[in-house]
């Protein structure tokens, strides 16, 4: 599953990407996370990202294409990817449509996350960073488990709200998304990839309704069924070992164990202590 996820920001792209890369099992790809990357292994295309960055430039469509062709180079892209926050405009999405096409992997799907702009401001406001890791959490809908920790540091998230992350700038956020990645829309509606889906509600119900738009069921995270199985009681089935002792027992083994039993049943009828006969001696366990 090869998708790109579109929508404007605090549509909750990033909560949904996180949860397909645990449920779908394919990684997110980042263009942020790509380029922080680059800069810090000192790669030539992180080189030229830092100079960039630093010359106060937006970072080249060509170095962010590079990247992005490493990184579906690696092996865990091979069942498929998730792309966030690229392409942003018509010139990206027309150079990424050539890439694809040269490494043969064009995509299944892109998803349009719909949400009024209204919530999307009270959403954003409510955004936080984890410092150490990363992740993104919202502290309106979906904040971090009280007892969740950082994968990184061990400690509690360390959470930290970007600068952009307030009412002050959402609004000329919106204006340039509407002037330059709506029209992305069209683009993928007229090649047949787009699905457009309600991103507004519970966290949950969104994730059902990608799960739709993608045509086909996200399993649960891997040993989440057998939470909820312990979660409600189940109980455990112990019987398969016993069948396994049982068969691995051998022919000669079973028919004397048989004997024994009609030895110790015979005693019994007349009225001997099964455990003074030597089938009773016999007999699997200790005398009580």
């Amino acid at each position: 599953m090869r998708i790109v996820l579109l929508g404007a920001p605090g549509s909750g792209k990033g909560t949904q990407a996180q949860r397909l890369v645990e449920r779908a099992g394919i990684p997110q790809i980042s263009t942020g996370d790509l380029l922080r990357a680059a800069v810090a292994r000192g790669t030539e295309l992180g080189r030229q990202a830092r100079e960039a960055m630093d010359g106060g430039r937006l970072v080249e469509d060509s170095l962010v294409l590079g990247m992005i062709r490493e990184r579906l180079g690696e092996p865990d892209t091979r069942r498929g990817f998730i792309l966030d926050g690229f392409p942003r405009n018509l010139a990206q999405a027309h150079a990424l449509e050539r890439l694809l096409e040269a490494l043969q992997q064009p995509l299944d799907a892109v998803v349009q996350f719909e949400v009024d702009y209204r919530e999307l401001v009270r959403r954003i406001s409510g955004r936080r960073t984890c410092a150490d890791c990363g992740r993104v959490f919202n502290m309106l809908t979906s904040p971090p488990a009280a007892s969740e920790s950082c994968p990184k540091t061990g400690a509690p998230h360390r959470l930290t709200q970007r600068p952009d992350d307030n009412e002050a700038t959402v609004a000329e956020r919106l204006r340039v998304y509407d002037e330059k990645t709506r029209p992305l829309i069209d683009f993928y509606r007229a090649r047949g990839l787009l699905r457009v889906i309600d991103a507004a509600g519970d966290v949950n119900e969104v994730t059902r309704r990608l799960a739709q738009a993608l045509g086909a069921p996200l399993r649960a995270p891997r040993g989440a069924k057998r939470r909820a199985r312990k979660g409600a009681g189940a109980r455990p089935t112990h019987h398969k070992p016993t069948r396994k002792r049982a068969v691995r027992q051998s022919p000669g083994k079973l028919a004397r164990r048989k004997r024994a039993v009609a030895r110790k049943v015979r005693a019994v009828g007349r009225g001997k202590s099964p455990r003074a006969t030597p089938a009773g001696r016999g007999l699997k366990g200790r005398p009580r």
